[in-house]
């Protein structure tokens, strides 16, 4: 497949690597919310990209990526803002899911997930903060990887929700993604055994085993549902305090779905922050001390197809594509867990491990 038909590029350029690394031969491209010198970063949005300059030197990860050997062959279309879960933009179009090519690629970082899936490149770069990463690559059949927030730099990155955003890498092969990955932890790499247990809560059978349920794990009643409402209401509040500035005073030129969003964002519940900054504190300490060193919990990475080109409304409160999406998600978000979704033949399964863990996490979903 041509780089055309994929829709997946807002940017198409050519920048190899001056080195020799582990990385050498490997193309990749970079979402764009992510800093290359010379280009302007656009954030899937017009007015963005006209009221900003060019970046003058690439962000930490291009750079650690560059000094890797690996080539750089462009830019990819993003969700405005990175606002979204579906990969339609409305003023760039709608890259290709070449697994289901009437349906949308998953967003925010649907051209990165749309240029590996169609084998454009070896890997691509993402943003994550509610999901940006691992639902285009549920949805494209491709491998994502969340990373514990924190463990690679954001520096040249735009913000969006800054305590739930990272940067994140899409691949087809396993071993493409734990060179990347290492090399952006600035680690090495790390075996060890893991204890598989499936959460009870995010599967309709209780064919697998061993279980575990939400209420188990926090010692309280708890659902998806109202991680989805927790998660939610930080995320609005971080975004307008992000973004609302701009926002109120450029006056950008935004897609009806993108309109929507900042709306939701402007009145999010602010009075409710203190109290869903303490369910967080809770969510983080008991899943980390369930998890451990020796537990991954199992979920599956979407639990809603990818849905036709143009079926889901501009309100993310109606029906339930973005309920069921958020709520799986947020327990990475909300607990800072490193996350990695896979293929399998009937969808997208994940592994979760506990903050920090990974290299082994990684290692694990490798083997």
């Amino acid at each position: 497949m041509n780089f055309d038909d994929s829709k997946a590029f807002i940017h198409k350029f050519k920048i190899e690597s001056c080195q020799k690394g582990v990385l050498s031969a490997l193309t990749f491209a970079v979402k764009d919310l992510i800093d290359i010198a010379g280009f302007k970063t656009g954030c899937g949005n017009p007015t963005w990209e006209e009221t900003h300059p060019p970046a003058v030197t690439h962000a930490i990860c291009v750079e650690q990526l560059m000094q890797a050997g690996a080539t750089c062959l462009g830019k990819t279309i993003a969700d405005e803002l990175a606002f979204g879960l579906l990969g339609e933009n409305y003023f760039y179009g709608t890259p290709l899911n070449p697994k289901a090519p009437d349906c949308v690629p998953g967003g925010s970082s649907s051209g990165s997930a749309s240029a590996v899936a169609c084998e454009l490149v070896d890997f691509a770069l993402g943003t994550d903060t509610g999901g940006s990463v691992r639902v285009p690559a549920s949805n494209c059949g491709i491998i994502g990887y969340r990373p514990t927030h924190g463990r690679i730099s954001l520096a040249g990155v735009a913000p969006f929700a800054p305590s739930f955003d990272t940067v994140g890498i899409l691949a087809r092969q396993f071993n493409v993604l734990e060179k990347v990955a290492i090399t952006l932890l600035g680690s090495t790499p790390s075996s060890q055994s893991f204890e598989v247990i499936y959460l009870q809560d995010a599967f309709e059978s209780a064919e697998y085993s061993p279980t575990v349920t939400l209420q188990e794990i926090f010692g309280m009643p708890i659902t998806l549902s109202e991680l989805h409402d927790i998660f939610s209401t930080l995320h609005g509040t971080e975004i307008w305090s992000t973004l609302g500035t701009w926002v109120e005073s450029v006056h950008p030129l935004f897609g009806p779905h993108t309109i929507k969003n900042f709306d939701l964002a402007r009145y999010a519940q602010r009075d409710e922050i203190l109290q869903n900054i303490q369910m967080r504190t809770i969510i983080k300490k008991k899943l980390n001390d369930f998890l451990g060193s020796d537990k991954i919990l199992c979920i599956p990475t979407t639990k809603v197809p990818a849905p036709k080109k143009g079926t889901i409304g501009t309100d993310r409160t109606k029906g339930d594509y973005y309920p069921k999406l958020i709520g799986l998600n947020a327990l990475s978000s909300l607990a800072s867990l490193p996350q990695i979704a896979f293929p399998t033949p009937s969808g997208s399964l994940s592994f979760l491990a506990a903050s920090g863990n990974d290299e082994a996490l990684i290692n694990f979903a490798s083997r």
